[in-house]
């Protein structure tokens, strides 16, 4: 590492006392890089066990890594804590400013840790930490306004990035996210409802400064190498035309689109809701997190009429990408785009996980239809496939939870399916609600056995696709080297906090040589150790936290929906965990 890079100093910020310090922690970004790598060390060092999630002890960690503005692509921020959700790994991550308004403010890690009396915002800037006094924030009624409001308030525009919670993270809903400028989140396991138990309503963060090179000619190939990649290639060419709706129609052909609580991997609308009819109709414009040149985020314009004024519209602007569009459509089994785009605008007027939104209320629905429950538990709202106005309403009383059955759902489908039953239609996979692909065994294992239970840990529905060739068969054993191989390599990946879907530019070699320009030597062996570490000390802390991969839960529906290259079985999951398991 070059001297007087700022990557090694933490930023220690105490809600309690409202105190910060400033260390020196070359240990920590030797040993892990940055991003994932850096994060689990901190965390196990700050989270005491069996620490209360929503407690004072329970850390929040923001990390980022050292080709942070260095080079395109790699300008995400980790976040790492104990998750109110699973009880175990809280890890997410998130584009837009954070990473690199974090590093340009002189740290590597911010590490907050107590609570606070009353709400507050923090505001790190110039060398100092701000708390603010957030009581005139709290409670409102849209996260779009509290984002308004400090952006009019705070400076650095244009350099600063605004992470905060909506109503949902002050309710401590267990999978609250984190809205970070407008159209980016920590959206998993619950970052939110641990902002709201520390009565943190936002973070507001900005910096100055110019970062050295080791050599400026390689530096200058390397990162043209990279440019040109991302720009003249195919390789990142779907993600900026349609995005990852790309994917809602390849899915429904092959039946591996999640529909109706995956009572089916086709969907009669997927049509209406493909990223192709999106883009012709609704796409108003693209957007790219800092450092990017792809610009994959895209938005629908919305136009909503004022109820009493005629000729009156207001427009507002949503992302969408595939898995919004799975958890809001085909889930709830619903086509009509302006419905699907008004149930979008209210998870993010309230600060909820879509994905986890989605899936709960998919198990309510079929839990409803089957007689598990009644109207008398949903408060008089009938949910059916597809009707947004019941859904837009169901999603508002999440986060109000007016009796024990909201109340319920605002803690995910596991704990909602322990109460109320159906467990074997409840789709959570170690306590995360599923993501938005039915494509075999592969993606499946990968939910079960990721340390963040996510489709991006290990991409197994890639997999399923590859094996779905013909002449491809796979064990259980080949899958679970085959997970386990691609998820140690990500967390290399996560710990230099480069886009996942820039994966097929930052190679080994390409890693390489970025981390050599800005004076980290690293060889390819050194980042396979350290990918086989820092994934070996994620599941140490979850092991330490409770969770055994032996004792997962498997959703019966996933055997029983036929997925693309047919039916797989309880035992080829089983065999395949045990494999994982045994080769961590």
């Amino acid at each position: 590492m070059l001297p007087h890079d700022p990557l090694p100093r933490v930023l220690y910020i105490d809600l309690t006392r409202r105190r910060y310090r400033i260390e020196e922690r070359p240990d920590i970004f030797a040993a892990g890089l940055g991003g994932s790598g850096a994060g689990i060390r901190l965390l196990a060092e700050e989270c005491p066990p069996g620490a209360d999630p929503l407690g004072p002890d329970n850390p929040l960690i923001f990390t980022v890594g050292p080709l942070v503005g260095h080079f395109p692509l790699a300008s995400k921020t980790v976040a790492m804590f104990k998750s109110p959700h699973t009880g175990n790994l809280g890890e997410s991550h998130a584009g837009g400013r954070s990473a690199v308004a974090i590093r340009m403010a002189g740290y590597g890690a911010v590490v907050i840790q107590g609570q606070s009396k009353m709400p507050v915002y923090l505001v790190i800037a110039e060398g100092q930490v701000h708390f603010r006094d957030a009581a005139a924030l709290w409670g409102l009624r849209s996260s779009y306004t509290a984002g308004s409001v400090l952006r009019q308030r705070e400076g650095g525009s244009g350099l600063r990035s605004i992470m905060r919670i909506g109503r949902a993270g002050e309710k401590q809903v267990s999978y609250a996210c984190v809205i970070t400028e407008t159209y980016r989140h920590f959206g998993r396991l619950g970052l939110g409802a641990v902002f709201g138990s520390k009565q943190l309503k936002a973070i507001v963060v900005s910096g100055k400064r110019s970062l050295a090179v080791a050599d400026r000619r390689s530096y200058r190939n390397t990162y043209d190498q990279i440019y040109k990649a991302a720009t003249e290639t195919p390789v990142m060419k779907k993600y900026h035309e349609l995005g990852t709706p790309v994917n809602v129609l390849p899915l429904n052909h092959i039946g591996a689109l999640p529909t109706r609580n995956l009572q089916s991997g086709r969907f009669e609308g997927a049509e209406t809701i493909s990223g192709e009819h999106l883009a012709e109709e609704y796409l108003g414009r693209r957007v790219a997190c800092a450092h990017c040149p792809v610009a994959c985020v895209h938005l629908a314009a919305l136009r909503l009429p004022y109820p009493d004024d005629p000729y009156f519209y207001k427009t507002v602007m949503l992302g969408y990408d595939h898995e919004l569009i799975y958890a809001m459509g085909s889930m709830l089994g619903g086509s009509e785009v302006e419905g699907l785009l008004q149930a979008l605008d209210q998870v993010e007027v309230l600060g909820l996980d879509v994905m986890s939104t989605g899936v709960v209320l998919a198990w309510a629905t079929e839990a409803l239809e089957r007689g598990l429950i009644s109207t008398q538990e949903t408060g008089g709202l009938a949910l059916a496939w597809g009707n947004y106005p019941v859904y837009i309403e169901a999603i508002k009383r999440i986060v109000t939870q007016p009796n024990d059955f909201y109340r319920a759902l605002a803690r995910g489908v596991e704990y909602a399916s322990s109460v109320y039953g159906g467990q074997e239609y409840a789709l959570a996979f170690g306590g995360n609600e599923m993501p938005g692909y039915h494509t075999g065994p592969g993606c499946h294992a990968g939910y079960l056995t990721g340390a963040r239970h996510s489709h991006l840990d290990s991409a197994g529905y890639g997999l399923d696709q590859q094996v779905g060739q013909p002449g491809q068969t796979l064990t259980p054993e080949a899958v679970a080297d085959k997970l386990l191989a691609e998820e140690r390599w990500r967390q290399v990946l996560t710990s230099l906090v480069i886009c996942l879907f820039a994966r097929g530019i930052y190679t080994p070699e390409v890693v390489q040589n970025a981390l050599a320009a800005v004076g980290i030597d690293r060889s390819v062996e050194d980042l396979a150790r350290l990918g086989r570490e820092t994934l070996r000390l994620k599941h140490a802390f979850k092991t330490r936290e409770g969770f055994e991969l032996g004792q997962l839960r498997l959703p019966h529906r996933i055997f029983e929906t036929p997925a693309p290259a047919g039916k797989f079985d309880e035992d080829f999951m089983k065999q395949t965990i045990a494999r994982y398991a045994e080769n961590l």
